[in-house]
């Protein structure tokens, strides 16, 4: 599975690309941050984000998006801001057919690190380790996209797992009920 994973910003939208493989190896095929102007008007932001965006799905492929949640701003006037830009976001992946997965940032820490207050360095450190990777990706952001898509490969691969447990029980569920029904008509 290929994962797009997104962090938005309004000067720096980090993104990255990782591929999980059957082996359960995960690789970085890209990552970088798209950075505009802040002296661009806010239109001229978004439309800049949504190329850049639309450009990567389109180059890369990927089978998802994932976001991260908002979670935090430091005013209302940041918040709005950057719902804007996940709203861009949100759009270049459904406008290509994708789903978009979001993820609050103490899951994605807790994907990537185990601790879901872990610090940013420590997130960093462990994006270089999974993905095998030479240095700590920059700028942070792409780091920080890299890490919301490893969440993403693992939430979804948790899930996968957990689903074909349960349709195994049923199975056995249905074969059980199924040899008592013959037990009990003979």
């Amino acid at each position: 599975m290929r994962v797009l994973g997104i962090d938005c910003g309004t000067e720096y939208t980090g993104y990255g690309v990782v591929d999980l493989f059957s082996d359960d190896r995960l690789v970085c095929i890209v990552c970088g941050a798209i950075k505009v102007s802040p002296r661009d008007p806010m239109p001229v932001r978004l439309s800049r984000i949504s190329i850049g965006l639309q450009e990567l799905i389109a180059q890369h492929r990927p089978d998802r998006v994932a976001i991260e949640d908002v979670f935090y701003a430091a005013n209302v006037k940041s918040a709005l801001k950057l719902g804007q830009v996940r709203g861009v976001a949100m759009l270049a992946a459904a406008s290509a057919g994708l789903e978009v997965a979001e993820y609050s940032p103490l899951s994605i820490k807790s994907a990537v690190v185990g601790y879901g207050r872990a610090e940013k360095h420590q997130v960093q450190q462990m994006v270089t380790r999974l993905l095998n990777l030479n240095r700590i990706p920059q700028p942070a952001d792409a780091a920080d996209a890299l890490a919301i898509a490893i969440c993403h490969l693992h939430t979804a691969a948790t899930q996968e797992r957990q689903s074909e447990e349960r349709q195994s029980t049923d199975r056995n569920s249905k074969d059980r009920h199924r040899k008592d029904r013959q037990i009990a008509t003979r």
